[in-house]
């Protein structure tokens, strides 16, 4: 079913559940999935419908989600009605004032304060066995985006066999120290773009690919954004806001703040290896271009933690290659 009939049943379902017709679907965002949102106005009360083809996405996991996180006291979407067959949600709206928009200088300690604390209430309700594993097997498949999309796709490089041990060396690292790190339930995009100015503050999106896994996994996303960047001195006093506080609560975090800072960053190193993959293949396989213009933060992320830690130096080495930096090389721009 194309975009423009599924909106138009999916009107049609809406207004055969709410008894109300006419309704007008305005849309609402859109992401880096199948999904569609929809704002809709009826009985004085305005409304959020998901539209998620079955053949790509899966409702439950989203309606499952959002029940464990309402339990662990998060602000999240309520669930109105449901049609899981077509793949259809009809959501309470929870506003379009986004931390993005309002994030600055001067409000980013108050807003992130608040961020920290729902992730942590999130964090102190989890169980193992509940939600799949964030596991060596789908943090390995998440890497390798990497050297398959930006590398091969984006820059045109393909990497000769010491560049491929080399990578797959630092691959390993990474893999030993986020698998190692305790494991607690993992929104896995609680960046800025996914949470809402709200009474709880924030109100939490796009939790439906949650998992059990890394306890930094959440925390590098916060900090670490797609769309945002901050000087490391603020990084540095957030993280150590947040691991204060989960001590307190009694969350397995490292006693050494300095050991949890290196999870931390190690984490966010995967994360951003992944993503710099994951906007090459939105790109050219899935047509949406925007996202390339937020590469450069991403390479630079990448560069920061990688001359940081000696054992990660070969992937500077790796990047210097790839992008012609190296000498005798050509200069390329993103």
């Amino acid at each position: 079913m194309h975009g423009v009939d599924r909106q138009v049943e999916l009107q049609r379902w809406i207004e055969s559940r709410l008894h109300v017709s006419p309704l007008a679907l305005v849309p609402a965002s859109s992401d880096a999935s199948f999904r569609r949102y929809f704002r809709v106005h009826a009985n004085g009360e305005s409304l959020i419908a998901m539209d998620a083809p079955p053949a790509h996405e899966d409702c439950r996991a989203f309606v499952r989600v959002a029940g464990m996180m309402a339990e662990a006291g998060l602000n999240v979407p309520r669930i109105i009605a449901d049609d899981f067959e077509r793949g259809f949600l009809l959501l309470s709206d929870l506003g379009n004032a986004g931390y993005l928009q309002a994030l600055n200088n001067d409000t980013a300690d108050d807003l992130f304060r608040d961020a920290i604390d729902a992730l942590l209430r999130w964090q102190l309700a989890s169980k193992p066995g509940v939600l799949p594993p964030y596991d060596e097997a789908l943090l390995t498949r998440e890497l390798r985006l990497f050297p398959d999309w930006y590398i091969a796709r984006h820059r045109s490089v393909t990497l000769d066999a010491a560049q491929s041990a080399a990578l797959n060396a630092v691959f390993d690292l990474i893999l030993k120290n986020t698998i190692a790190q305790p494991a607690v339930y993992v929104h896995r995009d609680y960046m800025p773009r996914n949470l809402m100015i709200g009474e709880p503050n924030p109100g939490v999106l796009d939790f439906q690919d949650a998992v059990y896994g890394p306890i930094t996994y959440d925390l590098a996303s916060l900090f670490k954004d797609a769309f945002v960047s901050w000087d490391e001195a603020r990084v540095l006093d957030w993280t150590a806001r947040y691991w204060e506080k989960a001590k307190r609560a009694g969350l397995p975090v490292r006693a050494d703040f300095g050991e949890f800072y290196r999870d931390f960053e190690w984490m966010g190193l995967q994360r951003h290896l992944k993503v710099l993959g994951i906007f090459a293949r939105l790109n050219y396989r899935d047509g949406k271009s925007g996202y390339l213009a937020d590469t450069p933060r991403f390479v630079a992320y990448v560069r920061a933690v990688a001359a940081r830690y000696a054992a990660l130096n070969p992937l500077l080495k790796l990047l210097d290659e790839v992008e012609g930096r190296a000498a005798g090389g050509v200069g390329y721009t993103f």
